[in-house]
């Protein structure tokens, strides 16, 4: 009984192991549009065509609830395609409502007006689709008052970590920690949002500084899909079969896929 996961890339395979690791018995089909990565750099219209495809590759192979696991795609896409697309009875959810969710302390389904939270001053550090599209800005303004958010759109870093050079993506990183601090010198939280971002958690956080609390997405989107499906058991598709797919070539992406999750992946033409 399958859930699916969608990626423009590999990144989307650091919310893969986590809910692998919080949802053990949960047949999970992952796919990565790698033929088209990275989506940072696309316009929403294009970012939409693609999402809507990969989609509904996952619906066919039985999957009743799909996982946006990239930002961009729950930025420019996921919205539009709930108002209009998503079929009867399917469900397409997105990574930024577990990160709102914990930032602000309540539930997605508490409606009461937004109040001040904790946390005053957030960067945020996303590809540049999703800092273009406001779109964590304009949920988090929902829900809390008093919040600065400093956007950073962080060019070239999952270029970098896709073509496998991290010591490219860690510069990079630094560099981009260091332009959001002119902007916003003592950030009291970091929001790392594109779900290739915790691959360099580690440089994110000593960049930042041991005071500045770093959310990384993958354990909290977990968290969240296993309390939703306990609301929502009927939400489970009817596959059976884990797989991963991919529009790369599956002999390089699954070479990359096995360093990123040190374990043996094997993907196949989607």
């Amino acid at each position: 009984m399958a859930v699916g996961i969608f990626d423009s890339g590999l990144g989307g395979l650091t919310v893969l192991g986590a809910i692998e690791k919080r949802l053990p018995e949960l047949p999970l089909v992952y796919y990565g549009d790698n033929a088209h990565a990275p989506y940072g750099v696309r316009t929403a219209d294009d970012i939409y065509d693609l999402t809507t495809r990969a989609t509904e590759r996952l619906f066919d192979a039985g999957c009743d609830l799909v996982i946006l696991a990239c930002n961009t795609a729950s930025a420019a896409a996921l919205r539009r395609m709930q108002e209009g697309w998503v079929p009867k009875g399917k469900r397409v959810l997105g990574v930024f409502v577990p990160l709102i969710e914990a930032l602000t302390e309540r539930h997605w389904g508490d409606n009461s007006p937004p109040r001040e939270v904790d946390v005053k001053h957030v960067a945020l550090f996303a590809t540049p689709a999703t800092v273009r599209s406001r779109a964590f800005q304009r949920e988090l303004a929902f829900r809390a008052i008093g919040v600065d958010v400093e956007a950073q759109a962080c060019g070239g870093v999952v270029d970098a970590i896709e073509e496998g050079d991290l010591i490219l993506a860690e510069a990079l990183v630094r560099s981009h920690v260091d332009a959001l601090k002119r902007k916003m010198p003592e950030p009291d939280a970091a929001i790392l949002g594109c779900t290739h971002y915790p691959l360099m958690a580690e440089t994110f956080q000593e960049a930042l500084g041991p005071r500045v609390k770093v959310f990384s997405q993958a354990d909290l989107v977990a968290e969240s899909l296993a309390d939703y499906l306990v609301r929502r058991p009927e939400m489970v598709g009817p596959g059976t079969e884990a797989g991963f797919l991919t529009t790369g070539n599956p002999r390089q992406v699954s070479t990359r896929a096995t360093q990123f999750l040190r374990r043996k992946i094997d993907f196949v033409a989607a």
